[in-house]
């Protein structure tokens, strides 16, 4: 492994401080423009239908913006796999199994292309390793020729100490501004023992942003301009919003940069959150919309963000974040956000109104039940879904954690 000892490239523009004016000059190829939801629709019936299958415990599934039309498919143990025109190829992308502590809540778990990987073969990974002590590492690879990548090519951006094995976040994406957006959770245990999600001097409970393209002094990254806490004593820079306790899955919305965050909960809530630049999302006062069980029988809500859907236990236990729907395979679903229950197996939707800021529609696809009914149409059992993810032309597929699959959300089938 190698540190960053020389200056990046280029941005992908060359004033950041116009971010939100030139919001998708960074962002990734895709080969659809994003539908645009009409007003007062509805959400319509979807199918699922297997794409692919023999992955090992997938985590997440993302593509590469280079037009070539492949999905790539983190696999937890430590490896990348690549399906190109519906087949998974034998050869992992990436394999660094043995640099991975792997199993519950610890392994690889994502991966993010840089916005002009093509042109210069770079993708980022998030990984927990157990060498010398537990911790997050995110590193930056590269390409070695179209279906392999250079896995002795490792630069290490980060490290970040983990006290406890769970907890571990590990969503990596870049947003249409070009940075990278880093998910980290509180660190572990329960009830946040060591304070993380309220203390904006560790990088753990937090949302973080940094620029790749550029470093710092001592630093294989640099924090943009613009990030909130900028020259604020004891606080991390890198930290976008934090109070956060595991986010585990979050996503832009295509159409408009919007920021959707699913937080895992603990006893008791599970919670969706649109992330504000800055925002404190209340970890460990609250638990989703109460104030957390255990710690306090009342707290203080002054100054912390709502969540703008939260659901209880035993309806579900782990909920899994998506994406809002923009493609064009089903019309009617376009501005749906996807969200699914690991543990329960149910898949949902909602509709957001940004200007009310609520959510105004809301519906159950499938529910264990279901998948048991083959409602879904799909052999076996129903899905424990992992993680969502999104193609070039904006389609959304599921990542089957247990049985390997990759399933795609299809139009209803009658």
């Amino acid at each position: 492994m190698t540190q960053i000892t020389a200056a990046g490239s280029l941005p992908c523009f060359v004033t950041r401080g116009l971010v939100y004016a030139a919001l998708f000059l960074c962002a990734p190829t895709v080969l659809a423009a994003p539908c645009k939801e009409t007003p007062g629709t509805g959400i319509p019936e979807i199918s699922l239908e297997e794409f692919a299958a023999g992955f090992d415990q997938p985590v997440h599934i993302t593509h590469a913006g280079d037009a070539s039309r492949r999905l790539f498919v983190v696999e937890q143990p430590g490896r990348i796999r690549i399906i190109d025109k519906g087949t998974p190829l034998a050869e992992p992308f990436l394999d660094i199994h043995k640099r991975v502590a792997s199993g519950g809540e610890k392994g690889l778990f994502s991966v993010a292309f840089h916005p002009r990987y093509k042109d210069n073969g770079w993708f980022y990974v998030n990984y927990t390793s157990s060498a010398g002590g537990l911790h997050t590492v995110v590193s930056r690879f590269r390409r070695a020729s179209r279906n392999r990548a250079d896995a002795n090519s490792e630069t290490v951006l980060l490290t970040i100490d983990q006290p406890y094995g769970n907890h571990n976040g590990g969503q990596l994406a870049f947003a249409p501004d070009g940075y990278l957006y880093i998910g980290m959770g509180d660190g572990g245990a329960g009830n946040d023992p060591h304070g993380h999600g309220q203390n904006a001097a560790t990088l753990l409970g937090a949302l973080l942003r940094i620029d790749v393209d550029r470093h710092a002094p001592g630093k294989a990254y640099a924090v943009p301009g613009d990030n909130p806490f900028i020259g604020k004593a004891g606080v991390r820079e890198e930290i976008w919003a934090y109070g956060l306790r595991n986010p585990w899955r979050f996503s832009f919305d295509a159409l408009n940069g919007r920021l959707y965050l699913a937080d895992v909960g603990q006893d008791t809530v599970e919670e969706i959150n649109i992330i504000r630049r800055g925002g404190n999302y209340g970890w460990n006062v609250m638990e989703g919309d109460i104030c957390t069980p255990g710690v306090r029988g009342e707290c203080d809500k002054s100054g912390l963000h709502a969540p703008i859907l939260t659901y209880r236990h035993p309806e579900g236990f782990s909920i899994t974040g998506g994406f809002v729907y923009r493609g064009s395979a089903i019309p009617t679903l376009c501005g749906v956000y996807l969200y699914a229950d690991y543990i329960t197996q149910r898949l949902r939707g909602l509709r957001y109104d940004n200007d009310k800021d609520k959510v105004i529609r809301q519906t159950e696809f499938f529910n264990e039940s279901d998948f048991a009914g083959k409602k879904a149409r799909l052999g076996g059992k129903g899905p424990h879904i992992s993680s969502f993810g999104q193609d070039e032309g904006l389609e959304l597929y599921l990542a089957d954690h247990r049985s390997g699959r990759i399933i795609k959300i299809v139009p209803a089938q009658d």
